[in-house]
């Protein structure tokens, strides 16, 4: 039963029965509901916060377990990065450079400030993101290896056609000198025979009796075989390829024809004094990318190291040349 109480009211000197206005009722539930709401709200965030559930705690390792696996896959991609420029190096400073062949420009690779920046990025990066940076780091890497294969397949053809190059490279004497005997002048500034004036002498002489064969000195195809009108008197041109051709000056008769090919070792002509010449010599001129360069350095194959350095001492000598 519902207790009724009473107050002493002194204005009026009676007690007097308490009544609770509604407003002040519905005030002190509104109240005590929210004081309610309030702590149920902070006690669930304490549960929370220090007492996840089940289901929580095997999200949370599998989250641990992730970030784990995503950093251990980055440190691998790194490692993977470091070799691939390394390889890269190895292309352009060694590989590519022992054949000749023109180095990949950087443009067609990433470049290592990228590389760079594209992991640090990745180390700034929330775990949300994280996989999809390093699926793009791998995309990344996978098309540099691909250009990578590419360039070595490059590389395979260039030591497939290595045997073809040395062949078609200038490497013996044009006539027979096992006693070095018949080096009669050098490549260089030299006195002109006929004129007694310093001038520019772009080959070798090699003195010689008039008919002493001349051999190709490599491999290639006859471009000229013939007397020209231009002082070398009979002369053949051979256009050996990989830059390189050779002249051989004042013959007494040309064996080859133009179009022919030919061998190194194969005579071509024998030696003469025709054109502007002062006596029997095979005038020698090796040319690489159009420009003449020194025969002296092209003369590996059939002299000792020993007779090169002899060769080097007599073609340097100063003195008359025979054309």
């Amino acid at each position: 039963m519902k207790k009724i109480k009473y107050y002493y009211n002194t204005n009026t000197l009676r007690y007097e029965k308490l009544e609770t206005p509604l407003r002040v009722v519905l005030l002190r539930v509104i109240g005590f509901l929210s004081a309610a709401v309030v702590t149920a709200l902070i006690l669930v965030s304490i549960a929370y916060k220090y007492f996840p559930s089940a289901n929580e705690k095997r999200l949370l390792q599998n989250n641990e377990s992730l970030k784990d696996n995503y950093y251990l896959l980055n440190e691998k991609v790194k490692k993977l990065q470091e070799q691939m420029v390394d390889l890269e190096k190895r292309d352009n400073g060694v590989y590519r450079a022992i054949f000749e062949a023109n180095p990949v420009p950087d443009s067609a690779r990433a470049k290592a400030m990228a590389q760079l920046q594209e992991i640090q990025l990745v180390q700034s990066m929330d775990q949300d993101n994280l996989a999809t940076s390093v699926a793009k780091t791998l995309n990344n890497l996978s098309a540099r290896m691909v250009y990578q294969t590419k360039s070595y397949h490059d590389i395979d053809g260039f030591i497939k056609n290595k045997e073809q190059l040395l062949a078609c490279t200038p490497a013996i004497q044009p006539v027979s000198n096992k006693d070095l005997s018949r080096i009669a002048s050098g490549f260089g500034y030299r006195i002109d025979p006929v004129y007694k004036t310093t001038k520019f002498h772009a080959g070798l002489d090699f003195a010689a009796p008039l008919g002493t064969p001349i051999y190709a000195t490599a491999n290639g195809t006859v471009e000229t075989a013939g007397n020209s009108g231009n002082g070398y008197g009979n002369h053949v041109v051979i256009n050996n390829g990989y830059g390189y051709s050779t002249l051989f000056g004042h013959m007494f008769r040309v064996k080859v024809r133009p179009g022919q090919k030919v061998k190194r070792g194969e005579i071509i002509g024998w030696v003469g004094s025709t054109g502007k010449s002062t006596g029997p010599h095979c005038h020698y001129e090796v040319h690489r990318n159009g420009d003449p360069v020194d025969p002296v350095y092209y003369f590996y194959n059939d002299i000792t190291p020993e007779q090169y350095d002899r060769l080097l001492k007599l073609a340097a000598s100063s003195n008359q040349s025979f054309d």
